[in-house]
């Protein structure tokens, strides 16, 4: 998506900001030579190319080791930054002890609100509303619709538990008691993990209506093999932190988390062979 991280890039470039930014991007190995051509055009941003694809989790850690910031930001390539945001983050920051991280308000190519911009944790009982659709039937439910937080206006400052790893601003001294991504996790699930962890580091998360654009899936290859490591990864969320739980509720997630994945599967599935969605 190297036309999409040039835009990412310029939008940094063009921040308002009054305290120095090191930019470092790691390209997990792409096929449409994204290195080659952003280098000669960013000479103040740090590339590291890999020879494979070791996954999401893995490639934010060498970033992330490979910075000396007081703040770090994970943000995907098919991102664009208002030019206050990094300013008003890093202010909230500052004036903010407890805070561990921060998300922000996703929208995406059609100006759409992106959900993912804030969660609940998926313990047992959001797991259960989730897959068991009961979030969706009550979407402004504070007891039924925990997953998304539907029921926290979007445009305003909000204490939530999950950030997207679109966008997260996370504070160095909690990154250091949190540990760094979970590499167990190849993609999605891996921002999860670790908004639980920082909180169980002490910090707090939290969530700020400042305006990103999030063209959603485009850093991403559309097709099965992800929708298969998207539920294995809510999979090996739910066994990691949640493994005293009984047998049966632990069967009862994990048909549900490959169900609901094989019905996804079997969507795209179909869309991609109906003809009417060729191009």
């Amino acid at each position: 998506v190297k036309y999409f991280l040039e835009q990412c890039l310029l939008s940094i470039e063009a921040s308002n900001v009054n305290f120095g930014v090191e930019t470092i991007v790691v390209d997990n190995n792409s096929p449409d030579n994204s290195v080659e051509y952003l280098q000669p055009k960013f000479p103040n941003v740090t590339f590291i190319a890999n020879k494979d694809n070791p996954g999401f989790a893995k490639a934010n850690n060498q970033g992330i080791k490979l910075s000396s910031g007081e703040y770090v930001l994970i943000l995907n390539p098919d991102t664009v930054l208002g030019e206050n945001v990094l300013q008003n983050v890093c202010n909230f920051l500052n004036n903010t002890a407890d805070a561990g991280a921060i998300g922000v308000k996703m929208i995406n190519g059609n100006g759409m609100f992106l959900a993912e911009s804030k969660r609940g944790f998926p313990n047992p009982w959001n797991s259960f509303c989730k897959i068991s659709g009961l979030s969706r039937l009550f979407p402004s439910s504070s007891f039924f619709g925990k997953y998304h937080l539907r029921y926290l206006d979007e445009n305003k400052t909000h204490q939530v538990d999950v950030l997207a790893g679109a966008f997260m601003m996370i504070r160095r001294t909690a990154l250091d008691k949190s540990g760094l991504f979970d590499e167990d996790f190849f993609m999605y699930g891996e921002d999860i993990d670790l908004s639980y962890r920082i909180t169980k580091a002490g910090y707090k998360n939290y969530y700020l209506p400042e305006k990103i654009i999030h063209y959603k899936g485009e850093s991403t290859r559309k097709d099965m093999k992800y929708v298969k490591i998207f539920y294995e990864a809510m999979y090996i969320f739910f066994k990691k932190h949640f493994p005293h739980y009984g047998k049966l509720y632990s069967l009862f997630i994990t048909f549900g988390i490959y169900a609901r994945g094989s019905v996804s599967a079997l969507k795209r599935l179909v869309k991609s062979d109906n003809p009417e969605n060729s191009t």
